[in-house]
């Protein structure tokens, strides 16, 4: 399950212009360079303020020349829910996002019961595909990663579909193995751990599986925000991790999503934490968590949803999602919130929406799972993940370090402005 309002996440992330900036910018841009008109006394102070605004319209047109000067790189996660793309160009610090597209497909629906996917979820995600292509094509994509997971892993026609993609659309999807979306997932959010923690339980709860991180970050060694090398750093502090068969598509159908009783909430959760207690038995990380200083940091749309109710947002924004900090009685509250509404009503509150009104309850309850086995305090939100740890592996193989002083000294690899 991915964030909500998809059109208004979309929206939100999609640039509207050239090389990322919205409509109006070019001319916000040039509007300090305007003549006006000014008395005697303030001609001298508004001339060097005019100054030292073409000075940084000047130094922006700079940036925005050597960005459109470096590889536009596509990264595509087909998820068991949505369909969510992003394009980039390396950056000073990572990497600037220039497009983006999110829509849910359903994909995996019903293929836990038939174990196949239908025809109606294979045409719907195709057509979506179609739309990244085009994307990517005009973005002038040079190099891309596009990867497929749980409802593709576990569908028995899912070699029929992957052809039936290439031969449709030219994509060549990748099923991806639940090892590689759980280290994907780390780089992708590494930027968001709090530096002063010694641990951290990343999750990622999807439409059809779940993955479980654990980081020892006494074992850090570098600023994950400084670059795409960083990033990918961040992997080497996994000390456990496993991934569970189920999300909120597989949840949902399991129990219902439609009405969704406390009691029925209850079993939801319950199912999922005799599904955890594994994980827990072998690893003990309820006592690591209790007896240092760790978070948890989510990574997918039931966090993001249960913060933009939070925040009271009048449509999804990420802007005020994206590694803002909730604590456990916030989140519980919302979820309760959520089970006291009907379905209808949950379809009108405009971080949820129809979409997701049937899928939000089952998402809720795998992450009140989480918090019973391993209670903590605070909980970072994520509005980002597998897309962006692409990102960072392809540009840190192709040499884009960042243009940090150190590595231009060094020479080493193109470097950009902006982040």
């Amino acid at each position: 399950m991915t964030g909500p309002s998809e059109e208004a996440r979309t929206a939100a992330r999609e640039p509207r212009g050239p090389e990322g900036l919205r409509d109006g910018a070019e001319d916000r841009q040039s509007a300090g360079s305007r003549p006006k008109v000014v008395s005697s006394d303030s001609a001298a102070d508004s001339s060097a303020t005019d100054g030292k605004a073409a000075g940084r319209n000047n130094a922006m047109a700079r940036r925005q020349r050597r960005r459109s000067k470096l590889p536009a790189y596509g990264a595509l996660d087909l998820g068991t829910n949505n369909c969510r793309l992003l394009v980039a160009r390396p950056s000073r610090r990572g990497f600037v996002v220039i497009d983006a597209f999110s829509r849910i497909i359903r994909l995996g629906e019903g293929v836990t019961g038939s174990g196949r996917l239908s025809e109606k979820a294979m045409d719907r995600t195709i057509h979506a595909l179609k739309i990244c292509r085009d994307k990517m094509r005009r973005r002038g994509v040079r190099r891309s990663r596009l990867i497929s997971t749980e409802a593709c892993r576990i569908a028995g026609n899912s070699d029929e579909f992957i052809s039936r993609v290439l031969d449709q659309t030219g994509l060549e999807l990748e099923i991806i193995n639940r090892e590689t979306e759980a280290r994907l997932a780390v780089s992708g959010c590494a930027s968001l751990l709090d530096p002063t923690c010694d641990g951290a339980l990343i999750f990622d709860i999807g439409g059809g599986s779940s993955e479980l991180i654990w980081l020892n970050l006494t074992e850090r060694s570098h600023n994950w925000r400084s670059s795409v090398y960083d990033r990918l750093d961040a992997q080497n502090c996994i000390e456990a991790w496993t991934s569970l068969p189920v999300g909120v598509v597989t949840l949902a159908e399991k129990f219902g999503g439609r009405d969704v009783t406390p009691a029925i909430f209850e079993a939801m959760v319950e199912d999922v934490v005799t599904q955890l207690a594994p994980f827990e038995q072998t690893h003990a990380l309820r006592e690591k968590m209790s007896n240092g200083n760790a978070h948890l940091l989510g990574t997918s749309g039931t966090v993001t949803t249960i913060a933009g109710i939070k925040l009271d947002l009048p449509a999804y924004d990420r802007k005020r999602v994206d590694g803002c900090w909730l604590s456990d009685d916030e989140v519980r509250d919302v979820s309760s919130s959520l089970i006291a509404m009907s379905y209808e009503d949950r379809v009108m509150q405009p971080c949820v929406g129809a979409d997701r009104a049937d899928l939000v309850l089952a998402g809720c309850a795998i992450l009140e799972a989480l918090m019973r086995l391993w209670p903590c305090e605070r909980l970072r939100v994520a509005d980002r993940g597998l897309r962006e740890g692409m990102l960072a592996t392809m540009m840190a193989e192709d040499g884009y370090r960042g243009s940090n002083r150190r590595n231009r000294r060094r020479g080493s690899g193109p470097s950009s402005d902006g982040d």
